[in-house]
């Protein structure tokens, strides 16, 4: 069990294409990832100083992202082109999301931005230091949370259109705050199973060059969603 955005059978495939000499490794997919976070900054910083004249392409962009995402999903040989294009896609979303949230509580941004980091390096270090250990069961556990979770959108998206109430999860109740803190702790744990596939994978397969960006790029999956749903946690802290 893993990252959707990281299947094993991507990688057994790219092996047998790899070449001895030109293989992944654990230290270029942490290139990768961050390179790959330097170009979502950067697409946050183009809509964020006028995110009002970008907030009408807000959707289009989004599923322009969501269609790049799976196209490198599905062929994961073309990630060194798309996953970057993914990641200005998002960042420009990003910057447009942070800046309408910015302009409703002061100073939110940093600090969900500040949070994320900080969630990634302490989940970075749970795994490399043993303190969690990557069981079979555990890895179930956060499988199957993160596709209740996916369920849950996908519910609440479709009794949003039929004009039903979403505020179990878009208030600031209790029960929508405690939603939100469940949801961030299952995002978190995500980033147990990217760390340990990828350390499984580049200890274990032969996978070409190109499989670091693939790698990378479902890293800055887990990224993004863990610092929309911070931004969205501390807002409802605010609203209340």
């Amino acid at each position: 069990m893993n990252n959707p955005m990281l299947n094993e059978a991507a990688f057994k495939r790219a092996q047998e294409r790899a070449a001895s000499s030109n293989v992944m490794t654990l230290q270029g997919t942490i290139n990768k990832t961050f390179l790959l976070l330097f170009l979502c900054v950067i697409g946050g910083m183009i809509t964020w100083t006028n995110y009002q004249s970008w907030a009408s392409l807000t959707w289009p962009l989004l599923i322009a992202a969501f269609v790049v995402a799976l196209l490198t999903s599905f062929k994961p040989v073309l990630a060194p082109i798309t996953a970057p294009i993914y990641a200005l896609l998002e960042g420009l979303c990003l910057g447009v999301l942070s800046a309408a949230y910015n302009v409703q509580f002061k100073g939110i941004v940093f600090n969900a931005v500040a949070v994320t980091v900080l969630v990634f390096f302490v989940m970075l270090f749970v795994y490399r230091t043993g303190i969690i250990r990557v069981t079979r069961s555990l890895a179930v556990g956060i499988f199957s949370a993160t596709a209740a979770i996916a369920l849950l959108y996908l519910g609440t998206l479709v009794l949003s259109l039929f004009g039903v109430s979403t505020a179990y999860l878009t208030s600031s109740s209790p029960l929508a705050i405690g939603i939100s803190i469940v949801i961030c702790a299952v995002a978190a744990f995500n980033f147990l199973l990217d760390f340990h596939f990828i350390d499984a994978m580049t200890s274990q397969y032969q996978a070409p060059k190109h499989m670091e960006w693939y790698a990378g790029f479902g890293l800055l999956v887990t990224l993004v969603w863990l610092y929309v749903e911070i931004l969205e946690l501390l807002a409802k802290f605010q609203r209340k």
